[in-house]
């Protein structure tokens, strides 16, 4: 229980349905702020701060202390507040899917320092966390199998432990997996990654990938234009059992 937010509430004589009423948001929305981890979108937060008579970081301290890029912590709000998170990725295995090996090693060769490697690790695997949380977002990931088959880090056995880990993601039951396989024909996907989040209160965002900046859609013909992509990813992708199948063939290949 966030015990400060909690107080703050009373004090105020709010609940959390007359506070979701002044900020607009559902009030089952609001009243998840109370929980442990739950931390406002960044356009609500200071709203919600002044409306109780407190700072930002005597709520949520955990605000002043996040590691992931600046640019990048709006779509970790979105993550975290989401109901459902559909991700299609071309290159990579999704963030909320990473090992910390893989994490790393797919930061490393490049300009960064040993520290910010280590903190936008951190970051990563701690955004994991809601897809062990009761309630938390359900995950339907979609990858293109040559994520699959491409090393990353020197390693091949790193490959292998992120497979894995994969496979042991499927039995979560905030998780479902899917692979476009090889030798799919040309589809919607190749054109790039993006995730879209439907919110709780029905509303629904998306993101589009970018390294240097966090590309935020919410206008209906965007979404409307990721939602057919969506679909039309989704019927190239392989069912349940046979991913799985897939996803082990592609462990044993790099052991």
């Amino acid at each position: 229980m966030n015990h400060a937010f909690v107080a703050a509430l009373a004090e105020a004589g709010h609940t959390a349905e007359s506070l979701a009423g002044h900020v607009g948001v559902h009030p089952k929305t609001a009243a998840r702020w109370a929980n442990p981890g739950h931390i406002p979108q960044s356009r609500h937060r200071v709203q919600v701060a002044n409306l109780l008579g407190r700072d930002v970081d005597t709520l949520w301290p955990d605000v002043g202390r996040r590691r992931e890029p600046v640019w990048f912590r709006p779509w970790v709000d979105i993550e975290r507040e989401a109901a459902t998170l559909r991700a299609f990725e071309l290159a990579w295995v999704p963030g909320l899917l990473q090992t910390e090996a893989y994490a790393r090693a797919t930061l490393a060769g490049g300009v960064l320092t040993a520290d910010a490697i280590d903190d936008l690790a951190d970051a990563r695997i701690s955004r994991q966390a809601i897809l062990r949380r009761e309630r938390g977002p359900l995950l339907v990931a979609v990858l293109d199998e040559g994520i699959l088959r491409r090393r990353v880090g020197d390693d091949p056995a790193l490959m292998a432990a992120q497979i894995a880990h994969l496979i042991a993601c499927v039995e979560l039951p905030s998780v479902q997996l899917h692979v476009v396989p090889a030798d799919a024909p040309s589809y919607p996907g190749l054109d790039g990654a993006f995730t879209i989040a439907d919110m709780p209160d029905g509303t629904r965002v998306a993101h589009v990938d970018s390294p240097a900046q966090a590309q935020i859609l919410d206008q209906a013909s965007d979404l409307v234009t990721l939602e057919r992509r969506w679909e039309r990813i989704r019927g190239e992708a392989l069912p349940r059992g046979r991913t799985l199948n897939l996803l082990r063939e592609a462990a044993r290949s790099w052991t």
